[in-house]
């Protein structure tokens, strides 16, 4: 009974132990898969001009600039406005820059969330299964039938425009991949001998799903993850596209949208629409790339010999 109750017992050393294996599991794909490690390029680049946005532009991304009493307004690039200006003239280099920061700070919350909401409902269903399993998968069938876009739509119309709204709106609909996928492979892992042996010990359920089934899904959590942010950033450009945005920020579809009223394409200004359409691409790549680097952890058979 003692060496039960001490087994039952949470141990911060052993749960530390295996989430570090796995975080080098994950490391390890990135320093060898050219397709995860270019991703983390991206983003890390992306990061580091959000970052120094201040340091790369001397213009405020709402700011009407004025020189003299001349407004400099659809202005093309040059070495003072690297992009241009708008038609009110504003610098459309410091909206591409400051963009940045919406658009990753969506990004990522909204796929951490995803990921930590799908991953706790899959690990729960898949572990207990009966009637707990039942209301969970049957709360992701719901999911799956609204229709994505017009709920975002509708519920940051409803909330107000913010994007943390659209961070929640994202949160309670994309959770669902990840829990069925996690769900599923939750099934397989507690039949183990090692989940077997840990339960035969005296641990808890909380210490098998923390400590022996949770870290042996992480790499599904990541990969639904670094999807997730692709799908955020894309959703938020969409939505401030469809003028549902925050109009306090500037964000790359906000700039679309800006761009699409003021008929940029007519008037042959690609300098203010190609930039945050590109920089929208690149990021959205970057989390297919990185998940693609995964495959291997997924699917083994999938391993380059």
């Amino acid at each position: 009974m003692r060496s039960g109750s001490v087994g039952a017992l949470p141990r911060p050393g052993q749960t530390w132990a295996g989430w570090r294996r796995a975080a080098g599991t994950l490391w390890g794909v990135l320093q060898h898969d050219r397709f995860a490690f270019a991703g983390i390029v991206i983003y890390a680049l992306f990061v580091l001009i959000a970052l120094s946005a201040p340091l790369l532009t001397p213009y405020d991304p709402q700011q009407t600039i004025i020189s003299g009493d001349q407004l400099m307004a659809n202005r093309p690039p040059s070495r003072a406005y690297p992009l241009g200006t708008t038609n009110v003239g504003r610098d459309i280099f410091a909206q591409l820059v400051y963009g940045a920061r919406p658009a990753l700070a969506v990004g990522f919350v909204a796929a951490f969330f995803v990921a930590l909401i799908g991953t706790s409902i899959g690990i729960v269903a898949g572990y207990y299964g009966g009637w707990l399993d039942a209301v969970l998968m049957r709360l992701a069938d719901v999911a799956f039938g609204i229709p994505y876009l017009p709920f975002v739509i509708v519920l940051v119309a409803f909330l107000g425009p913010s994007l943390w709204n659209i961070v929640l709106t994202m949160a309670l609909l994309l959770w669902k991949d990840t829990a069925r996928v996690v769900r599923a492979q939750v099934l397989t892992l507690r039949e183990r001998g090692f989940v077997e042996a840990a339960r035969v010990l005296g641990s808890s359920p909380r210490r098998l799903m923390l400590v022996h089934l949770a870290p042996n899904v992480l790499p599904i959590a990541l990969l639904y993850g670094s999807l997730a942010v692709g799908w955020a950033i894309l959703t938020e450009a969409s939505v401030s596209f469809l003028g549902f945005g925050d109009p306090a920020r500037i964000s790359w579809g906000y700039m679309l949208q800006d761009a699409y009223i003021s008929q940029a394409l007519s008037g042959g200004a690609y300098n203010w629409f190609i930039p945050p359409g590109v920089c929208i691409m690149l990021v959205v790549m970057a989390g297919y790339f990185i998940s693609r680097g995964y495959e291997e952890l997924l699917f083994p058979r999938l391993r380059r010999r």
